[in-house]
C-alpha cells in the first residue's frame, strides 16, 4: 500500500518536472555525432522518429517538454572548456542543460517535428541576430564630434523612425521588413503590428526590440540597408512603401521603385509577377522636418 503511494508521488512530482530535449535537427549536425561510441544512432530519420516518439510520450504524461537546437561544434567547444568527456552521456546532459538556459527553445505542445523544427531554426536565427546586432551596437563607440553614444543614439533613431513608419492613423495590420547586409550574411527582422481603432498599437515587444536594434545597426554603421511595409485593412487594397538606407539616413523609394524591389527575385534578377490587390506606392519620408535627417554621425 505504502509502496503503491510512493508511485504515485513520484509520478505527480515527474509531471512537475519541466525538461529540455537537445535535437539535431540536419543531417551534417548529425553525422558530427556519429563519431562518439555512446551516441547508438546510426541513421538521422530513424533519429528525429524516436524524438517524436518520446516527445508525445512525455506529453501524455502531463509534463511539460522544450526542445532546443544541439549544435556539435558548440557541445565540442563546451565539453574542451569545461573539462568534459564530450563522448559521454551525462556531457550531453549538462549542455542540453545549459541550451535550456540561455539558447533558443521552442516548447512542446503537441505539434509534429516537422513543424516544430522549423520555428526552433528561426528561433535561433532571430537570437543569433539578436545577439549580433546587440554586439555592434556596444561596440559602435561615440561620436568624435559631439561624444555621443553611436548605438545607443542609432537605436533611439531607429525607434522614432519605426514610429513614424508605422502610422497609426487609420486601423489594420502593418508588417515591417528590415534587412541590413552583415560581414557574415544579411541581417534580417520583421515586426507585425496591430493599429486598434483607437491608433493603439498591439505587437510583441521582443519582436519590436530585435527589429529596432537591426535597423539601429543600418543606421550606426552607414551600410546600405532597406525596409519595407506592408499595410492593410479590412475592405481595402494592401499597400506597399520602401526606403532605403544611405548614409545612416532612410530615404523614401518611389513607387517604381518598390515595384522593382518586391516584384524581382532576389536570387536570380528575374521580374515575379505583381501581387493581385497589393499597390505598390511611393513611400512617405520619414526624416521630414529632421535638422539633416537626424543626427547620424
Amino acid at each position: 500500500m505504502a509502496h503503491s503511494r510512493h508511485d504515485t508521488m513520484r509520478r505527480a512530482l515527474r509531471r512537475e518536472v519541466a525538461g529540455t530535449i537537445g535535437l539535431l535537427a540536419d543531417e551534417e549536425d548529425f553525422a558530427a555525432m556519429r563519431r562518439y561510441r555512446t551516441f547508438t544512432f546510426d541513421d538521422h530519420e530513424t533519429y528525429l522518429q524516436q524524438v517524436e516518439t518520446l516527445l508525445r510520450s512525455l506529453a501524455s504524461q502531463g509534463g511539460h517538454t522544450t526542445v532546443a537546437l544541439f549544435d556539435p561544434e558548440e557541445f565540442e567547444e563546451y565539453c574542451a572548456e569545461t573539462g568534459l568527456d564530450p563522448d559521454a552521456p551525462v556531457s550531453r546532459t549538462r549542455f542540453t542543460s545549459e541550451l535550456a538556459a540561455g539558447g533558443p527553445t521552442i516548447p512542446y505542445e503537441g505539434q509534429p517535428l516537422a513543424d516544430l523544427v522549423p520555428d526552433l531554426v528561426d528561433e535561433a536565427v532571430r537570437q543569433a541576430t539578436w545577439e549580433y546586432a546587440t554586439m555592434v551596437l556596444a561596440r559602435a563607440g561615440t561620436c568624435a564630434t559631439c561624444g555621443e553614444d553611436i548605438g545607443r543614439a542609432a537605436f533611439t533613431r531607429a525607434s522614432e523612425l519605426i514610429t513614424k513608419a508605422l502610422d497609426p492613423s487609420g486601423p489594420g495590420t502593418r508588417h515591417l521588413v528590415c534587412s541590413v547586409p552583415s560581414d557574415a550574411e544579411t541581417l534580417l527582422a520583421a515586426l507585425h503590428v496591430e493599429i486598434e481603432a483607437d491608433g493603439r498599437a498591439r505587437l510583441d515587444e521582443t519582436e519590436a526590440l530585435e527589429f529596432t536594434s537591426v535597423l539601429a545597426v543600418g543606421i550606426a554603421t552607414h551600410r546600405a540597408a532597406g525596409m519595407v511595409l506592408r499595410a492593410g485593412a479590412d475592405g481595402t487594397r494592401d499597400r506597399v512603401h520602401g526606403w532605403r538606407l544611405n548614409g545612416g539616413r532612410l530615404q523614401p523609394l518611389t513607387a517604381a521603385e518598390v515595384f522593382d524591389a518586391y516584384c524581382t527575385d532576389a536570387i536570380s534578377g528575374e521580374l515575379v509577377a505583381p501581387e493581385s490587390g497589393v499597390d505598390y506606392c511611393a513611400a512617405p519620408d520619414l526624416e521630414a522636418g529632421e535638422p539633416h535627417g537626424g543626427h547620424t554621425h
